[in-house]
């Protein structure tokens, strides 16, 4: 089992389509200044010598004592075997680029790929929202403990990963929690990323505002809008965060179904969280029609950790004592099934960086 406090090092890289963000974490902290450089995103071998540039700086600056290199890339890729294929943000990677051999070559170290969405789950079972949730339970008195985590980020794409009793699910082909391509609530021909995304929220506003898609700010805008800090159409501000949730909320019903664990939501959408949690929220906790009259979509409930009167709900549950039959002896019962829904504790970039040095140590201990 991974410790907090290991002190093994391990090189990381937040993979933008603009900028490389190198850094190395060490005991599950940041144990250098980030390093940033241009992508070079359209020249193949500009971007591998940005690349190698980086990690060779970051190298040099923590001794040359790193034990791996792991980090996020984007996908489609072979991720065990390191191999990227045709990326939409960084066009000069086509026909399968051999990237984590590459490294490996030029470092000498083990190098581990891995996507966004994974590694921020990990990040966040980690060192964020899991553990945060499982000390409130502690402090309240209760004996639960949550071991489950399904993490997502919104922003650019609908990214997602699973974590199971501290475990990472990749799947047979690394194609685990790949959340983006459920059926999409507000578009059952479109994938769920098409509600849940940057371009989902400018897409509703614009629809709503009855302007073109170009005109429509940026969601960051969008939100300031909806809360009256800026001018511009406030309905049509409140009704793109709202189909924003219903669609997100949609699509971690069918995942949550599965996974049965907390939810850490993270990415740059999330700022603005308390516009769309509560479309968010009455998906979880909707209900089906059936024959035989409407049941509730899940079998859990789905609490608001950002709220104090539904994160006081999650924390103490109502357990009542019920008698063992043909006997004197009680025992306590809680009739529901509770998980919770909150945003990262540790930021998006810093989860993934956490995630990538689990990710490492943990293969490394496999070998």
């Amino acid at each position: 089992m991974l410790r907090a406090d290991d002190p093994r090092l391990v090189l990381t890289l937040d993979a933008g389509g603009t900028n490389f963000v190198f850094s190395a974490v060490r005991s599950g902290r940041e144990a250098t200044e980030p390093l940033s450089l241009p992508s070079r995103p359209d020249d193949l071998a500009a971007c591998l010598d940005a690349l190698r540039a980086g990690f060779a700086a970051v190298h040099a600056r923590t001794g040359q004592q790193a034990a791996a290199i792991s980090f996020a890339f984007p996908g489609p890729a072979d991720y065990p075997a390191g191999i990227i294929g045709d990326l939409g943000n960084l066009p000069a990677f086509r026909g399968g680029v051999p990237l984590g051999p590459l490294l490996a070559d030029a470092f000498g170290i083990p190098v581990f790929i891995n996507n966004d969405g994974d590694l921020f789950a990990l990040g966040e079972a980690i060192g964020g929202l899991l553990p945060w949730v499982n000390e409130r339970l502690a402090l309240a008195g209760s004996a639960r403990r949550y071991r489950n985590l399904l993490g997502v980020t919104l922003g650019t794409g609908f990214g997602g990963g699973i974590v199971s009793d501290g475990r990472l699910h990749l799947g047979d082909n690394s194609a685990g929690g790949e959340i983006w391509l459920l059926r999409g609530k507000l578009d059952p021909a479109a994938p769920a990323e098409e509600g849940a995304s940057i371009r989902a929220v400018r897409g509703a506003y614009a629809a709503a505002a009855r302007i073109a898609l170009d005109a429509a700010p940026e969601p960051r805008e969008i939100a300031a809008i909806a809360r009256g800090e800026r001018d511009g159409d406030a309905a049509a501000a409140r009704t793109a965060f709202a189909r924003l949730g219903e669609a997100v909320g949609d699509a971690l019903a069918n995942a949550v179904t599965l996974v049965d664990g907390v939810i850490a939501i993270g990415g740059g959408l999330a700022g603005a969280a308390p516009l769309f949690f509560p479309a968010l929220l009455a998906e979880l906790n909707g209900s089906f029609a059936t024959p035989g009259g409407r049941i509730d979509r899940l079998e859990v409930k789905a609490c608001d950790l950002e709220e104090p009167e539904s994160l006081e709900q999650f924390l103490r549950p109502a357990t009542r004592q019920v008698q063992v039959p043909g006997s004197a002896r009680v025992v306590p019962y809680d009739p529901t099934k509770r998980i919770g829904v909150g945003l990262s504790r540790l930021g998006t970039s810093r989860a993934i960086a956490l995630g990538a040095w689990a990710f490492a140590l943990d293969a490394l201990d496999r070998r």
